[in-house]
């Protein structure tokens, strides 16, 4: 990236004002390359004399002066300029922004792809939300973030896998076989009520009928007995079964589902990891239960692993489950997004962490908060179809796959938000999916034209392409690869929607201030170098889409 090229030629010259007198030998820290906030202050600017002022006891405006001094221009560079109290400017140069039309073209999709991972493996987790009813929007949400996430990594060359930890044991699985027998039962006429603490949603009720249309009376068992294990864990795959599709609808796929009921096999991660935290002194027993000595690693309580009773407990699963992927399955960089109820369960998870002897920096967490959903201003609550709460599935249906995942991905991953299901289904303008899309459809008809029109544009000269919003369009898209460095290093995929709608403006922009397919036989040169602009614009557009899950029509 060229503001890679800025910071090393920065590094560079402040070593030669170093080895040279004009600035004092200190140790330099990285440099930070930034966007000004006003295009009129140049294509990218450094702070770095404001940070070396002190360690130089010298005004930053002078250190900026004498780095400037030394700065060696390249043709990517038109200048570096001086700005109060200590920045430095740069501008890019005409020539070398127009060529880069040409880099774009030659890229094609692999445009914006970077090397940050060096191939490192990356897991992402995600929705992993226990198979005892359906979907609701939240878990929506969190798959649209994750499988952007997972893009994004993709893209920025790590080798990522995703994965959707299935909890198949624990009370809410054995409640749900308590609420599935019951609902079995009544099909075939017993007075059953369900659990007090149990599902009462319909689909539990389609559940039951399922296997009952499957299996008939085969599990009935005589009043009283406990609902066979078998027809749990029917259940429990049918709702996983279910729990696909409707995550699949949103173009949400894993590479693997990974139960928990594997890590308490013989000789599993379970076990390993009990003989290792009781070997490094992190587990004690006290009040007939086994507990994590959180509190030796700077957490306010120690936590406890196995319940009186004998039983593991989540707490205990999870640490298995993350010995399991950051050391058995050597993952060198781990991302769990998890729903908001589960915030507290973040630093015991970071000490545990610890206390296996991994990095905590391979473990990072985003906590998912809710989705609020609205039609204009009024807040929805309740499902039309079930009376019951609105499922993924419902509003996937209602308004597409496509406005899901952009609407979804828009707020950070930590700021709830308001998911306006009339907006989302609006054909204009004033709804952002279709604005971003439509703008990809007129890319198209545009090339589509030249097409039919025979114009060849192979050899259009891009250094044509002087105009203000031509510049600004290729401007902004050369933006993409450092807005995709940005989210692999933050985690915070909510910059793709913002940029896509940035390049659709710029697009649009120039679109009205420049005629793309001139008539005249003069403007030929200029219609085939705008032409090139139009097919690279297509390929950052579909770019950016395609890394947000969504579809980049030709004709809308």
């Amino acid at each position: 990236m060229i503001k890679d090229d800025i910071s090393r030629i920065v590094s560079e010259a402040v070593r030669r004002a170093q080895s040279e007198g004009a600035l004092p030998a200190v140790a330099l820290p990285e440099v930070a390359i930034e966007r000004p906030q006003r295009p009129e202050h140049g294509d990218y600017a450094t702070s770095l004399a404001l940070r070396l002022a002190r360690a130089m006891r010298s005004q930053p405006v002078d250190i900026a002066g004498a780095i400037a001094n030394h700065i060696e221009l390249t043709d990517a560079i038109s200048s570096a300029e001086v700005a109060p109290p200590g920045f430095i400017n740069f501008r890019l140069s005409q020539d070398w922004l127009t060529r880069q039309v040409e880099t774009v073209l030659a890229e094609g999709e692999t445009f914006s792809d970077l090397n940050l991972g060096v191939g490192q493996k990356a897991q992402l987790e995600y929705v992993s939300a226990n198979p005892v009813g359906p979907l609701h929007v939240g878990n929506g949400r969190w798959g649209a973030i994750g499988s952007t996430l997972a893009n994004v990594l993709k893209a920025v060359g790590y080798g990522v896998e995703q994965e959707y930890y299935v909890n198949d044991m624990g009370t809410q699985i054995d409640t749900f076989a308590t609420t599935l027998y019951a609902r079995y039962q009544q099909l075939f006429g017993r007075d059953i009520a369900i659990p007090e603490e149990g599902y009462p949603g319909a689909y539990m009720i389609d559940v039951a009928e399922a296997i009952r249309s499957e299996h008939g009376d085969a599990f009935l068992r005589p009043p009283g007995e406990l609902a066979p294990r078998e027809m749990r864990d029917i259940g429990v795959e049918k709702m996983l079964t279910s729990i696909a599709a409707d995550l699949a609808s949103m173009g949400v796929v894993y590479d693997r589902w990974f139960r928990e009921s594997s890590l308490h096999v013989a000789s599993s991660a379970y076990q390993v990891v009990l003989q290792k935290l009781r070997a490094d002194g992190f587990v004690t027993e006290k009040e007939g239960a086994v507990w994590f000595t959180s509190t030796a690693l700077g957490e306010d309580k120690d936590n406890v692993l196995i319940r009186s009773n004998g039983s593991p407990t989540y707490f205990a699963s999870d640490i298995a489950y993350h010995y399991n992927k950051l050391v058995e399955r050597g993952f060198q960089r781990v991302i769990d997004i998890w729903g908001a109820d589960h915030q507290g369960h973040v630093p015991r998870m970071r000490a545990a962490i610890a206390a296996l002897g991994v990095e905590r920096e391979r473990f990072d967490v985003l906590i998912g908060q809710l989705v609020t959903l609205k039609r204009g201003g009024e807040v929805v609550r309740i499902s039309k179809r079930s009376g019951d709460i609105i499922t993924l599935r419902e509003v996937v249906e209602e308004v597409g796959t496509d406005a899901c995942r952009f609407f979804f991905l828009t707020s950070s991953p930590n700021a709830t938000m308001d998911f306006d299901l009339e907006l989302a289904k609006k054909q204009s303008a004033e709804n952002p999916v279709y604005y971003v899309q439509y703008g990809h459809a007129r890319i198209a008809s545009i090339l589509t034209l030249a097409q039919e029109r025979g114009i060849d544009w192979a050899d259009g000269d891009p250094s044509l392409l002087v105009h203000e919003a031509e510049q600004a369009l290729i401007r902004k898209m050369l933006e993409l690869p450092e807005i995709l460095e940005t989210i692999a290093r933050s985690l915070e995929p909510h910059h793709l929607p913002h940029y896509a709608i940035a390049l659709a403006t710029t697009f649009h922009d120039f679109y009205e201030k420049c005629r793309v397919i001139s008539s005249e036989p003069g403007d030929l040169p200029i219609t085939k170098a705008r032409l090139k602009l139009v097919a690279a614009a297509k390929i950052a557009l579909a770019r950016t889409l395609g890394l947000m899950g969504m579809a980049a029509p030709e004709r809308m």
